[in-house]
């Protein structure tokens, strides 16, 4: 094959490296629906990766701009935990993968996409979800579009 079309990724690719403010703090900003978020705390939200790994990737991300771990409160990572902890609950039941990856990048070097705003990762995997066009083309296949898992996970973590 010598094109893969993803007409999707287009207002990413354009936009990337071209803002001044931080995405996650004006997600934070826009409606759920719009932001794609489906949990809210007092210190911290969780939203789906608009660019996921796996179906049902979500982030855990501060609603204060801090850029390091070590600038986290106590309060800001105990509901951070907690709220990681909710939301792998929720897609173990929404998605029964055979398991997670939970991390974080810290550094441009690190693979940090957003650098200045610390966000957890939470990825639901299975045994093969690592398919050829992974390994050897550098590209994911997502079964799911976007605006499912939010409803699916939204609602799942609504009813918790």
């Amino acid at each position: 094959m010598d094109f893969l079309w993803t007409p999707w990724r287009y207002k990413y690719i354009a936009s990337a490296g071209k803002t001044d403010g931080c995405v996650f703090c004006e997600l934070q900003k826009l409606s759920d629906e719009k932001a794609q978020i489906v949990l809210r705390g007092k210190l911290n939200f969780v939203l789906l990766n608009a660019f996921p790994y796996t179906t049902g990737h979500v982030m855990v991300v501060p609603y204060a701009h801090i850029g390091d771990l070590g600038l986290a409160d106590p309060a800001t990572l105990q509901e951070m935990m907690l709220m990681a902890q909710r939301v792998q609950i929720a897609l173990a039941g929404v998605y029964k993968p055979e398991g997670f990856n939970l991390g974080m990048n810290l550094g441009r070097c690190a693979g940090a996409g957003v650098t200045g705003h610390i966000h957890l990762h939470v990825l639901p995997r299975w045994i093969g979800d690592a398919n050829f066009m992974t390994t050897v083309s550098e590209t994911r296949m997502e079964p799911e579009d976007l605006s499912v898992t939010y409803v699916k996970l939204r609602d799942a973590l609504a009813a918790k």
